[in-house]
């Protein structure tokens, strides 16, 4: 196996929480009423758009104009996205901060619209540590497609057999590996820190 010269980590539930129930079970109290709405009208599918580089208003426009009777709470999506990130993984970002510290090469792959990434930054200073970022939001590609993983590469500079990924979806790995690089599926803190140091990289 060749040896990583080259750490990229994924952002959201790796680096910072994600959870678009925090604000809706304030917006939609009935736990049954909530999971009808992000099962039919703010899908996972839908908020996917944003990340390939869908506006906002588009999306909510689409939606509006399909159920018009959930306006409010469709736009409530975006106005309380904030509330969805309310922290970051201080054991995971400490990991990230020591791999960047000790001189490792570290970027940023991520799903992310781009002006939400933007206000993440803003927020959680760590995000602007490593070498950059590539967000799929201004590039139209998301994973796991292989287009995102060979463009990271080439902006950056990186062998992919080189190259190791972090993320939270087994999807998402799985694709790294297809586009030739090494991957681990993050879980926690505790069994990233193993998967490093079992792949010979001390934190």
């Amino acid at each position: 196996m060749t040896e990583i010269r080259h750490i990229v980590f994924d952002i959201g539930r790796v680096l910072i929480h994600y959870d678009p129930n925090l604000p809706f079970s304030r917006l939609i109290p009935d736990a049954e009423e909530r999971k009808w709405f992000f099962d039919n009208v703010c899908t996972h599918d839908w908020n996917v758009e944003q990340d390939r580089g869908r506006a906002w208003e588009e999306a909510e426009a689409l939606l509006i104009a399909e159920h018009p009777d959930h306006a409010e709470n469709i736009r409530g999506f975006r106005r309380h996205w904030h509330e969805m990130v309310p922290h970051a993984y201080e054991d995971s970002v400490e990991i990230m901060e020591k791999l960047i510290d000790s001189g490792h090469d570290v970027t940023m792959l991520t799903n992310f619209a781009s002006d939400t990434l933007a206000e993440a930054r803003q927020r959680f200073d760590f995000l602007n540590r490593p070498r950059g970022v590539t967000i799929s939001g201004e590039i139209g590609l998301i994973k796991p497609d292989r287009g995102i993983y060979d463009h990271h590469v080439a902006t950056f500079g990186l062998e992919p057999a080189a190259t190791l990924f972090i993320d939270d979806s087994p999807k998402n790995v799985e694709g790294a590996k297809a586009a030739g690089w090494q991957s681990v599926l993050f879980t926690d803190a505790k069994t990233l820190e193993a998967d490093l140091q079992r792949l010979g990289i001390t934190v």
